[in-house]
């Protein structure tokens, strides 16, 4: 014999088989752990760069040596014959790594103490050719000065030298051009050599002086620069 369940009971029973699922649902999640969450952050900012006191301070903290600072205008004229404007304390251990022998100053004013005893130290000799720095049309070039300095840069037992006067550009361009006519450069070299230093302040007078200077007394002097 059947029982007949009556619709009433059919849906209370399908009612709480819903709410067991639930219940059962419920408890599972509670138990269930949540799932890791990656965060991803951006990277730190580089450091800031070094300032130059900064960084030589940390040069100097690994036992690296300074920066050699050359002084204004400097090149190379020849093997052993270097030209500049007027060296500061701060060019001393650059001058240094150069093994001078000599130094030719074009000024005539006094050479400072502190230049002084920098070539003391190190057995620089100094010669000295006293050439007035004047403007135009004011511009005396003492043949005989120019002469005398050009007869000790020749002088292999002078060099390694270097040749300065204030700037390095007229006195200086002045004694490197009459060198580089005994090198039988041609007047348009020398002329351009000159302009690269002197720039703005080319004269006119000091290209001339080195146009018309005569080499003939020199030219036994050349033979290793030539």
């Amino acid at each position: 014999m059947k029982l007949e369940v009556m619709p009433k009971q059919r849906a209370m029973e399908a009612e709480q088989r819903e709410e067991a699922m639930e219940m059962s649902g419920l408890e599972l999640w509670k138990h269930e752990k949540p799932a890791s969450m990656v965060v991803f952050l951006p990277p730190p900012p580089p450091p800031p760069p070094l300032v130059p006191a900064a960084a030589a301070a940390a040069a100097a903290a690994c036992g690296e040596e300074a920066t050699l600072v050359p002084p204004l205008n400097f090149a190379m004229v020849d093997d052993g014959i270097f030209r500049s404007g007027f060296p500061a304390a701060a060019n001393f251990r650059f001058l240094k790594s150069l093994n001078l022998r000599s130094i030719v100053y074009l000024c005539p004013e006094p050479y400072p103490e502190t230049n002084a005893e920098f070539l003391a130290k190190n057995g620089i000799k100094l010669h000295q050719f006293g050439i007035e720095g004047r403007k135009e049309p004011f511009v005396n070039i003492p043949d005989d000065k120019i002469r005398e300095a050009l007869k000790v840069v020749l002088d292999v037992r002078n060099q390694p030298l270097l040749i300065h006067c204030k700037r390095g550009k007229h006195r200086t361009g002045c004694v490197v051009g009459c060198l580089r006519k005994l090198q039988k450069w041609c007047l348009s070299s020398v002329f351009d050599e000159y302009q690269r230093f002197a720039a703005a302040k080319a004269r006119s007078t000091d290209q001339r002086f080195m146009e018309l200077f005569d080499i003939s007394s020199l030219k036994h002097l050349t033979a290793s620069h030539c």
